[in-house]
């Protein structure tokens, strides 16, 4: 039995995929290691196929055409053993000791190795991420603390409220293969922040969540050419309008809010996230036509559901990033430098 498979998708990896690899390998027999080597160019694939000699029943090689993280985290799902699904991206890594905890909880839920186990087991283990400036010698842990009872089964009307600075990202989540299966999320291909739509469309589909206070999950940041990085993201503006908009539709919030009404205000907020994000970099780039885009983009969402575009329109955070004239884009920018200096995002 694999308890979790964990889906590393790689594209030109070879300078740090081995400190991922190596970290997720602490799990040993009771877990799957499924390194997707996405039409790398360097030595990622050597790397791979070398793992799979050395650690046979642990990790799989699987190599494919060049399709974007969406495709590797596809084909890993497509391929999964184990109960629980984790994507690791190849620059990020787990902590040893807070693996061990969560993989001895994962086994005494599913009853310690016997070929059956009840089915009362967590849809949604949520852990602590880490935004981990490795070489400044810098982190910050993110928790929930304040959202989840720690270590207690519960659900979408049990939660409490999320901070500013808090949402759930594909780093703090370890879905269950089956409700990831059950959602239908598929991720495109050949785009960026795909990561948003994978932590977002399956959350209707939990019906228990676990929570565990332990900073697993460290999510590396430096990178020049990283695709949270400013001037990276204002690159490839496009492709985060595609998927902001894509998450947006990829739920009927008045569905979730009949059953989960807590969940449904934290969607709808997620979605105001994103646009704000996509708003403010359109900021930045600081052209006629990232503005005109900017405001394509808020139409494109009044076509789709007039409500949802009220209510985002005039909330409190994507709303303050849509302020008319020069000096509501100069607050706008304003807040979103300070936000970023206090929680140290990329």
């Amino acid at each position: 039995m694999k308890y979790i498979t964990f889906a590393v998708p790689c594209y030109n990896s070879e300078s740090y995929m081995r400190r991922c690899v190596d970290s997720l390998l602490t799990g040993g027999k009771d877990v799957e290691i499924i390194l997707i080597n996405d039409g790398s160019t360097d030595g990622t694939a050597q790397i791979a196929d070398e793992y799979q000699l050395t650690y046979p029943d642990i990790v799989r090689a699987v190599h494919k055409e060049n399709g974007g993280h969406g495709s590797g985290v596809n084909k890993g799902l497509e391929l999964a053993r184990g109960i629980y699904y984790k994507v690791v991206d190849s620059d990020d890594w787990l902590d040893r000791d807070a693996y061990r905890k969560l993989l001895a909880r994962v086994k005494e839920f599913c009853g310690g190795g016997r070929a059956e186990f009840e089915d009362d087991i967590p849809d949604l283990f949520v852990c602590n991420y880490v935004y981990d400036h490795l070489d400044e010698g810098s982190k910050r842990s993110m928790d929930y603390r304040n959202i989840f009872p720690t270590e207690e089964m519960c659900n979408w009307n049990s939660i409490g409220h999320f901070r500013p600075s808090q949402y759930l990202i594909m780093h703090s989540l370890m879905f269950r293969t089956e409700i990831l299966r059950k959602s239908g999320v598929k991720l495109p291909e050949h785009t960026f922040y795909v990561d948003n739509l994978f932590s977002y469309q399956p959350l209707p589909y939990v019906e228990s969540i676990y929570y565990m206070d332990i900073d697993l999950y460290h999510y590396y940041l430096g990178r020049e050419d990283q695709s949270v990085n400013e001037k990276v993201l204002m690159k490839r503006i496009d492709q985060q309008i595609r998927v902001t908009e894509l998450v947006a539709k990829s739920v009927d919030l008045n569905g979730v809010k009949k059953k989960y009404p807590r969940l449904a205000s934290y969607m709808t907020r997620n979605i105001s996230i994103m646009l704000s994000i996509s708003s403010i970099h359109l900021l930045l780039i600081k052209t006629a036509e990232a503005e005109q885009k900017r405001k394509d983009m808020w139409e494109r969402i009044r076509a789709y559901n007039s409500a949802l575009y009220f209510r985002l329109r005039f909330s409190t955070l994507s709303g303050l990033t849509y302020l008319p004239g020069r000096i509501g884009g100069k607050l706008t920018v304003s807040g979103y430098r300070f936000a970023r200096k206090i929680y140290q995002f990329q």
